[in-house]
């Protein structure tokens, strides 16, 4: 049985971070752990609190992971910190751990940064080094290029703005676009697009989470990143066709929909 590691936050609402991550890694038949590196108090309404876990802590969840069943894949989604970032990043070099997918959770649905400057520059030049794939959406890669992202042509400026410091696979996901919902990967020189009409579903809570999470399980199965990408959108897509709909905002997917 293939093992995924996913380090996140936990939702205690069950839509995204951590809960996310295991509802995919589960509905994809492998085996979820978890490095926890918040508590939040939300639901689908809003974040109304977060409780940090320590870098020791964070640190001590790693090596109890790593030490025992080691995994086939890691997804990385929100690290809140300098220090929590340095840690995991510290931790993934030793250990070498292999298909990196970085979710870099850096602005929130409002448009609020999560991540002051220094823990951005952390992320950008400790942590994304390791990683496979890095997935932002369109706000995220406004800040890891400099530029405003209005359009798919301006989507492929900024790859290559980001291409300059990270030289593995970037998948920019079109979500926030206005006619379509079309993903770009970028690789190697090479531009390529996942096409997708916008799904008429305004219960999105975890779709980044649930992505990334999708992209790590086909990564650990021995498919290539375009590949994974490819498998990880179907799934989604599965995932937001469902409709469920569950709580008084933007609610969750249905993560278990092919069981």
């Amino acid at each position: 049985m293939r093992k995924i590691l996913a380090i996140a936050g936990s939702d205690c609402s069950g839509g995204a971070g951590i809960q996310a991550d295991l509802k995919t890694i589960t509905s994809h038949k492998m085996y979820g752990m978890s490095v926890i590196t918040a508590l939040t108090a939300q639901n689908t309404t809003g974040v109304f609190g977060v409780m940090e876990s320590t870098p020791d802590f964070a640190a001590k969840q790693l090596d109890a992971v790593f030490s025992d069943i080691y995994p086939d894949a890691v997804k990385i989604g929100m690290v809140s910190s300098k220090a929590l970032i340095e840690v995991i990043a510290e931790k993934l070099a030793e250990y070498k751990a292999k298909n990196i997918v970085l979710d870099p959770v850096m602005i929130s649905t409002s448009g609020s940064k999560l991540l002051n400057d220094d823990a951005i520059e952390t992320l950008k030049y400790k942590l994304m080094p390791l990683a496979d794939i890095i997935t932002p959406n369109i706000p995220e890669a406004e800040c890891l290029s400099g530029i405003k992202i209005k359009n798919k042509q301006d989507m492929e400026e900024a790859a290559l703005k980001i291409s300059k410091n990270f030289p593995g696979h970037i998948l920019i996901k079109g979500g926030h676009l206005q006619d379509s919902s079309d993903d770009l990967l970028f690789h190697d020189g090479m531009f390529s697009w996942y096409n997708h009409e916008k799904i008429k579903n305004t219960n999105t809570h975890g779709t980044g989470c649930t992505l990334s999470s999708a992209i790590a399980c086909s990564m650990a199965d021995g498919f290539t990143v375009a590949e994974s990408i490819f498998n990880a959108k179907n799934y989604l897509t599965g995932a937001l066709n469902y409709n469920l709909n569950l709580g008084k905002g933007r609610g969750p997917l249905n993560h278990c929909w092919n069981i």
